[in-house]
């Protein structure tokens, strides 16, 4: 009751509550409907949320979609790569060495040996690096191996091998040996040339040497680098100020697109589904809640002369409408979790352990939830303010 006596707005809410609950068949059968609308939906978004997740999850999870291969030759410069390392879309990078200039021959302690190696630079935070190295500088004298020259030298991580270059000079050759320690291995998965990573340094002494030349020049010019944007987005970009620049690029911007292109035709399918879903749920319920307020309106306006203030009375059809909106959300999750689940397990076969084909993110599930409940009180709306406009003394009128 209000200070006056009349009833109250909790009055009205306890109400409509029992009214709803009366009334069962028609109240289920409202959120029967709702669920029928929101199930497919669930279904559809955790498909299209659950199967791009996934796609973009594998190609952040392999670096080499983030990297920017340079082909060719060029004279590049301290302040060329200042000024790239510092741009927000720069992963990372690092100089390289003329080709001609970055091999190494490394031999085993058991003798074998594999000549000619790719030498590739490196440095903290490479992204082909084993993640647990990764932020780690190499100690002096340890390199990475790739796989596949790790197993044809039969070293694992913590070997020690012997790297060796050799030059000609004056008609005789010259060698030069360096001790070297496996720190790690680089999986195929990620580099599959036989290969030696070693720090920059590494591979400017081996070309000096190779040159002639007793130490490093000061305005030393790099003929290339290795390059990493700092996400997918930036791939794209950062590939096209290059080319602007005059350098020829190639990246995985095609596959990259691909899958944002499916995100945008996806979004715009499902919202245009959800538009018209939204539309028929304002439509559908506030059509049942009107006829209810028409099939009502004598009882309604009895309790209007019983003292009920027709702001507060206005809150039945409000109430009814987000009692349906609870009661359509708690049907369409019973059914929606299973159906997720089947989805995933027919499908496991082409999964990772980590990854769905349908799977509704719990922030986007929440607000989907609250769009329903602020869609029943508009629904609503309507018959509120026919409620609301009710005469007390259409009660009176038929007796």
């Amino acid at each position: 009751m209000t200070a006056g006596g009349r009833p109250g707005f909790l009055q009205a809410v306890r109400l409509a509550g029992r009214d709803f609950r009366h009334d069962w068949k028609v109240s289920l059968c409202l959120c029967v409907a709702l669920a029928a609308v929101m199930t497919p939906l669930m279904v559809l978004f955790g498909l299209k949320s659950g199967i791009v997740t996934t796609l973009q999850t594998r190609l952040l999870s392999d670096p080499r979609n983030r990297e920017v291969v340079v082909v060719g030759s060029y004279s590049l410069d301290a302040a060329w790569f200042a000024a790239l390392t510092a741009d927000p879309r720069t992963g990372f990078a690092v100089p390289r060495t003329r080709s001609l200039a970055a091999t190494l021959d490394v031999r085993a302690p058991s003798g074998k040996a594999e000549p000619g190696l790719e030498l590739v630079p490196t440095a903290p935070g490479d992204p082909l690096v084993p993640e647990g190295l990764r932020r780690q500088p190499l100690a002096e004298g340890a390199v990475y191996l790739s796989q596949s020259a790790a197993t044809t030298l039969g070293v694992v991580a913590g070997d020690s091998v012997v790297g060796q270059i050799s030059r000609t000079v004056s008609n005789r050759t010259e060698v030069r040996r360096w001790p070297l320690t496996v720190a790690g291995i680089v999986p195929d998965s990620l580099f599959s040339r036989p290969a030696v990573f070693a720090p920059l340094a590494f591979l400017v002494a081996a070309e000096d040497w190779r040159d002639g030349r007793d130490a490093p020049s000061a305005n030393r010019l790099f003929a290339s680098l290795r390059l990493f944007a700092a996400d997918l987005d930036a791939v794209a970009p950062l590939a096209e100020t290059l080319r602007q620049k005059g350098l020829e690029v190639r990246t995985r911007a095609a596959e990259i697109e691909s899958v944002q292109l499916l995100d945008r035709s996806l979004t715009r399918v499902l919202s245009l589904l959800l538009g018209l879903a939204v539309l028929g749920f304002l439509l559908s319920l506030g059509a049942s809640l009107w006829a209810a307020v028409e099939r009502k309106r004598r009882d309604l306006a009895l309790l209007r002369l019983l003292g009920f203030d027709g702001l507060a009375l206005a809150l039945v059809p409000v109430t009814q409408g987000v009692l349906v909106a609870v009661g359509g959300v708690v049907l369409s999750s019973l059914l929606y979790w299973p159906s997720a689940a089947f989805f995933n397990a027919t499908l496991a076969g082409t999964l990772a352990r980590e990854e769905f084909v349908c799977r509704l993110d719990p922030l986007h599930y929440g607000l989907g939830v609250l769009l329903t409940l602020l869609l029943a009180v508009l629904a609503a709306a309507g018959a509120a303010r026919k409620v609301a406009r009710i005469d007390p003394a259409e009660s009176l009128r038929e007796i």
